[in-house]
């Protein structure tokens, strides 16, 4: 079997339309865009249009991104910055018990220093209930963070119900859409979002830029302090050639939003594994309100870590990829209430643009003569 890349929720390839952006910007974008005269004039150009291009993904005004490192650096100025703006009263957040730890670890450092912090439960098809996190709001609460996506199962989160309980108590909502932005519709208004993260790298453009779109009246304070770059948010002199390339990878995803195609293999792949396995192979996440190129299963009597490692052409994952070597239970799994024998047997598959259904084909059959 020739390499077959299902880790597509890791990271995904830079596309050539992207490329193609980024390629000339390389020697003739390198003035500062915050320069006047006309070395920073097309950085300038580039920037902006990017952010257009960001904007127009989420249904947004331009002013209202902010170009971040990436999601983690997005994840951290939501929350950071609302807790540092509000440091003269005590500060509750409301997060769930299955985010990526870009969100996790961040809350676990605002507790360190006074913050309280909830996590709320999820079902076993790892949904959030609205009328969970409207049982633990205070009158301290004073950001909501819950993804829009789960990274490991692709469970979407009813966003716009939880913006309904958040708004409703006068709370900004956050929501982590780094896996989401790109597959499926995040439009801000429809979501009912205050601020919103996404990552290049996870929607077929660069690594190292990110973006979190704040709404406009959210006053949050910089993670990072110097000139007053970003509108004063978030300080350091801008990439045009990464911004340009998250720019245009916002672009060429638009009319692909939902990724019916990919669907239908996911659909597909899914539908093999049982005929070939049966009961030896059960689905993690929900049926339905699922990302559409996510997959996470698990073999039963199995470790997918063990499976992977025999099959060192496949590129899977067995939890969240900055869980990849460890061996210890997914905590999202375990969140979700599956018993560790299940949860030790899981591997998440994830479609991308580039698969087909020749490799489809190919995996369920080597996983087929593995497992017999």
């Amino acid at each position: 079997m020739q390499p077959i890349y299902l880790d597509y929720n890791a990271s995904t390839p830079i596309v050539p339309a992207v490329a193609a952006i980024m390629r000339p910007l390389l020697e003739s974008a390198y003035g500062n865009p915050s320069s006047a005269h006309w070395a920073g004039a097309p950085a300038k150009a580039a920037l902006e249009r990017a952010r257009s291009q960001v904007a127009a993904l989420l249904g947004c005004a331009a002013e209202e991104i902010v170009f971040t490192s990436g999601g983690s650096e997005a994840n951290n100025l939501a929350l950071k910055g609302l807790f540092f703006r509000g440091r003269d009263r005590p500060a509750h957040i409301v997060t769930s018990r299955i985010e990526h730890p870009a969100i996790l670890v961040p809350c676990r450092f605002l507790e360190r220093l006074g913050a309280m912090v909830t996590y709320v439960p999820v079902d076993g098809t790892g949904r959030v209930d609205p009328d969970d996190i409207r049982k633990v709001i205070t009158g301290d609460t004073v950001l909501i963070s819950i993804m829009h996506a789960n990274n490991e199962v692709g469970t979407i989160q009813p966003i716009a119900e939880i913006a309904k309980v958040a708004h409703a108590h006068g709370i900004p909502l956050h929501t982590d859409a780094a896996q989401s932005a790109g597959k499926i519709p995040t439009n801000v208004d429809a979501l009912g979002v205050d601020l919103l993260s996404i990552a290049g790298h996870k929607l077929y453009g660069p690594k190292g830029i990110g973006a979190l779109y704040i709404r406009r009246g959210v006053v949050v304070e910089p993670l990072i302090h110097g000139a007053g770059h970003e509108g004063g948010r978030r300080a350091g002199t801008e990439s045009a050639l990464l911004a340009a390339g998250l720019g245009e990878a916002c672009e060429v995803a638009q009319p692909g939003l939902g990724m019916p195609a990919t669907r239908r293999l996911r659909d597909l792949f899914w539908e093999r594994l049982r005929v070939e396995l049966g009961e030896r192979v059960s689905l993690n996440g929900h049926v339905h309100e699922r990302l559409p190129n996510t997959l996470n299963v698990s073999f039963a009597g199995q470790v997918g870590a063990e499976i992977l490692a025999r099959l060192p052409e496949l590129a899977a994952s067995t939890g969240s990829a900055c869980h990849a070597g460890r061996t210890e239970l997914s905590p999202v799994l375990e969140a979700m209430g599956i018993a560790p024998e299940v949860s030790r047997g899981a591997i998440r598959f994830s479609l991308g643009r580039g698969t087909t259904e020749k490799e489809i084909e190919q995996v369920v059959d080597r996983l087929r003569r593995l497992l017999a």
